[in-house]
């Protein structure tokens, strides 16, 4: 095992091949991206506690040492001395597993999926295939051209996603507003969103297939589709199209779900 114990600005190029990437920090900021050539760490802020590294049969490790028998709410009043900036480089087809208790997480062009968990901060993920799971407790998850499966959570906080070519994506918050743009997804496509206390927004083609169910139980459903079904205010179903596409659910124990229609753009529609 080679290992390295960071305490000041620094820039690492690992000879050895990389698959596998876990790294947990306790605050601060870190930048994730698939790209060829070696993978390569970069930090360019820390605080006074140091960062671990290890690279040992491909799997690479970077870490927070957290203090043993501290108890959890102790962390929030030390944040600023474990604060860091990171930036890794690993081969896109890496497993990667991302945990930090309070910042900001960006991951990016990755093939083989990533599970990012975030206390208290933000969540971006950008062009991943594969199992992707994103976890936020306080904070916002924004989800742009992600492809596999897909599973995004906040306690309170917003979810966006948008043009995902996911076969399955499911989206729920407890509390906070979760808001889906479609792109017509194909038939087999599963796209389930659920809040508990919040507001749901989807957007979807004008001309799409898609198969819709959408239920409020204590809120109501704005629908921009006349063709749809409205048994009431609360409950809307049918088909848009042929109905041959994919499969929208949205659920909303206390809050309202908004269906809305987007204009099939003029150089698609040409295309097509």
């Amino acid at each position: 095992m080679t290992a390295w114990k960071i305490t000041e600005p620094e820039r690492l190029t690992l000879e050895e091949d990389v698959n596998d990437l876990s790294v947990s920090l306790v605050s601060g900021r870190l930048n994730v991206v698939g790209g060829d050539g070696p993978a390569r760490i970069e930090v360019t802020h820390i605080g006074d506690r140091p960062v671990d590294v290890s690279l040992e049969n491909g799997r690479l490790t970077i870490a927070h040492e957290f203090p043993k028998g501290w108890p959890g709410f102790l962390w929030w009043l030390v944040g600023s001395r474990f604060k860091v900036d990171v930036s890794v480089v690993v081969p896109e087809h890496a497993a990667v597993r991302l945990s930090v208790t309070s910042g900001s997480v960006i991951a990016s062009s990755l093939r083989n999926g990533a599970t990012v968990d975030v206390t208290s901060g933000r969540i971006t993920l950008l062009g991943i295939d594969g199992r992707v799971a994103g976890k936020v407790v306080s904070g916002s998850i924004e989800a742009l051209t992600l492809g596999g499966q897909v599973d995004l959570e906040t306690v309170s906080g917003e979810i966006v996603v948008a043009d995902s070519t996911a076969a399955v994506v499911t989206a729920r918050t407890i509390s906070g507003s979760l808001t889906c743009d479609l792109d017509n997804p194909p038939a087999g496509t599963e796209v389930r969103l659920d809040t508990v206390s919040g507001e749901i927004t989807a957007r979807v083609r004008e001309d799409s297939d898609l198969r819709v169910s959408l239920n409020a139980i204590s809120g109501h459903v704005v629908n921009a589709f006349p063709e749809l079904d409205q048994h009431s205010r609360k409950t809307v179903m049918g088909r848009l199209g042929t109905g041959t596409g994919g499969h929208l659910a949205a659920n909303a124990t206390s809050g309202t779900i908004s269906l809305l229609r987007r204009p099939v753009d003029d150089e698609e529609a040409v295309d097509e």
